[in-house]
């Protein structure tokens, strides 16, 4: 079974038993997190989401991405120039059960 599932603003294509990187979410490592903004189960689509449709997961790990690397400056000013980095926090949830 396959399902559309939405969460931190972005939409999942996912499995029954895979692996996915989301945006953090709270929850301990080990806890299971429920996704019941479910927009599409195989064949059925809701308008705009399914009712009664879920998609249980567990919470593997939390981390963060890879640091880049971000500078900004104004041209012919040679004082306006900024040196920045960014690592985004996520969270590995494995897909257990999809419900609908």
């Amino acid at each position: 079974m396959k399902a559309v599932i939405t969460t931190g603003g972005k939409q999942y294509y996912v499995s029954e038993g895979e692996s996915i990187y989301v945006e953090k979410l709270d929850g301990e490592a080990g806890s299971e997190v429920v996704f019941d903004k479910v927009l599409m189960i195989d064949t059925k689509v809701g308008n705009p989401y399914l009712n009664d449709a879920t998609v249980v997961g567990k919470i593997l790990k939390h981390g963060k991405q890879k640091k880049i690397k971000i500078f900004t400056y104004k041209q012919k000013d040679r004082s306006n120039r900024h040196r920045q980095g960014h690592r985004q926090p996520y969270t590995q949830v494995l897909i257990e059960k999809i419900n609908g």
